[in-house]
């Protein structure tokens, strides 16, 4: 593990975690606590704790419930169980030392945590961003298609007003890829696809022309726009995900509202590119930081930092059901960009002024700035 001013700058700092999700409310059994380490599921003869993922919980976050380093997952799970699932998260959210969470409710947020709850058991603050297709989906179950395209946007427009919302999020990436057409679609290309997609059901929002609405819609709004980038569960087809496949709608959008790359693996140099080039394009590893783990966070991470501006890296877990992720995701930002920046100021080719201030800006300030969060007028 990396040490140093650059290590010690990091671990005091209160993160900001632009983007994550609640956690599972009970107790959970070995075959639904394995299923949430992976993306791809469960499958017979084969643990997910054998899996870097699986590694670097089993290695991080024992010690955390009082177990050895590496214990075996039998006695992981068993005194998770006995701990109970509230004081489980509320170690590893302590332990995670984020300040700010801004948690996507978009994804069964049944079962998990509200951001209030989250917030309240990690001592923070939360605040909210609304998934557009959840929005779109409820609107479709009770209008007509000529009445889809005013419907979704009033119903986007209420949902933002909603005490505590900061941002928006589109997970096209999966619904339809982002090879789109650029344009902004007609009203009459809307309500065409509008009848198509309800005669069908309406429930699945996967129409290109309904999408890029979608996303014409987000940038109307005012509110940064976060956009699933690359690594995802198998429902995505990972090549159309390709960040750079979005350049000409960027073109169009310039000047418009911040457009948020979350994840990014395995397009970080494509994204790093992006946030290069475009004033308003801005991106995180998030996700692929707790998959890989401290071990290899750091590869990750200098990659999307080879010509990312530093006011454009955020932090964000992407935590999402076990409060595990929270805790790793934020581990390894810290040791990955604790490592690449102290090598850099040992190394002479960066100043400790110019690290200690990247450590703020991409570990809190970015986003506090994007976002317009209490804090984002300080000087640093």
């Amino acid at each position: 593990m990396p040490s140093g001013p650059v290590r010690e700058a990091l671990d005091a700092l209160a993160l900001v975690d632009h983007h994550c999700h609640g956690v599972v409310t009970g107790d959970l059994d070995r075959q639904a606590f394995e299923a949430l380490l992976t993306e791809g599921g469960v499958w017979p003869g084969i643990s997910t704790f054998d899996s870097p993922v699986g590694v670097a919980v089993r290695r991080h976050c024992a010690p955390l419930l009082d177990l050895p380093r590496h214990a075996p997952a039998d006695a992981y799970l068993a005194r998770r169980a006995q701990l109970g699932a509230r004081e489980v998260h509320r170690r590893f959210l302590a332990a995670a030392g984020v300040e700010v969470f801004c948690v996507d409710t978009g994804l069964a947020p049944d079962r998990l945590t509200t951001p209030a709850e989250l917030a309240a058991i990690a001592g923070g603050t939360a605040y909210e961003v609304v998934r557009l297709e959840r929005v779109a989906e409820q609107v479709a179950a009770g209008v007509e298609a000529g009445e889809y395209a005013d419907g979704f946007r009033v119903a986007a427009l209420e949902a933002v007003r909603r005490p505590g919302v900061v941002g928006v999020k589109s997970v096209a990436a999966y619904r339809t890829g982002f090879d789109l057409d650029p344009a902004r679609p007609s009203d009459a290309e809307v309500t065409e696809a509008a009848r198509r997609w309800l005669a069908d059901g309406g429930t699945r929002l996967a129409d290109p022309v309904l999408v890029r609405h979608l996303l014409w819609t987000a940038v109307d709004l005012g509110l940064p726009l976060q956009l699933h980038v690359g690594l995802g569960d198998r429902d995505i087809r990972l090549h159309r995900s390709d960040p750079a496949l979005l350049t000409d709608w960027l073109h169009l959008t310039a000047g418009t509202i911040p457009v948020l790359l979350l994840h990014c693996w395995p397009y970080q140099r494509q994204a790093a590119y992006l946030a290069a080039v475009f004033e308003h394009v801005y991106l995180d590893v998030g996700l692929a930081l707790h998959h890989v783990g401290p071990a290899r966070a750091r590869a990750v991470l200098e990659e999307a930092l080879e010509i990312t501006p530093f006011r454009k890296l955020l932090y964000s877990s992407d935590a999402y059901g076990v409060a595990e992720f929270h805790c790793l995701g934020a581990l390894s930002f810290r040791v990955a960009l604790a490592g690449l920046l102290q090598d850099r100021v040992d190394a002479d080719e960066l100043g400790l002024s110019d690290a200690l201030r990247l450590v703020e800006w991409a570990g809190a300030h970015n986003a506090r700035r994007v976002y317009h969060l209490p804090g984002a007028s300080l000087k640093v």
